[in-house]
């Protein structure tokens, strides 16, 4: 893996950030008024966890605390799409828009996954 400066350089920093603006497109253009500080709020919030606790674990220079905030950013991925589907319950959105949301959740989660076993990976070998 290359080695990167910044964390919006990191490859999965830059796959959520596309997924929390087209959650963001999509919530301000299909959601009703009425749920402005209920389900909209809150899928906001969980959406811009999403990077900004990728954004946290790199700006701690450890191994370990970087992980542990990857695995909220996960959390909070997945809690962006459990929103996303309470929205299609709710009629606000359609089957075709959460099952592209479902496609870019899928993608995200695999590459947090693979910067999480990287950053365990790299721990093990700063250890040795």
């Amino acid at each position: 893996m290359a080695t990167y400066n910044h964390f919006y350089d990191l490859p999965v920093y830059k796959l959520c950030r596309n997924f929390r603006r087209k959650i963001s497109v999509i919530t301000v253009k299909y959601f009703p008024k009425m749920e402005e500080y209920h389900l909209k709020a809150q899928v906001f919030d969980s959406s811009r966890s999403v990077t900004a606790n990728i954004a946290e674990g790199f700006g701690r220079y450890h191994y370990q605390e970087n992980i542990q905030f990857c695995r909220q950013s996960r959390g909070s991925l997945t809690e962006s799409l459990d929103h996303m589907i309470t929205a299609y319950d709710e009629k606000y959105i359609t089957k075709d828009i959460l099952s592209e949301l479902n496609k870019d959740y899928k993608e995200c989660l695999k590459e947090l996954n693979a910067y999480i076993k990287y950053l365990k990976a790299a721990k093990s070998a700063d250890t040795k």
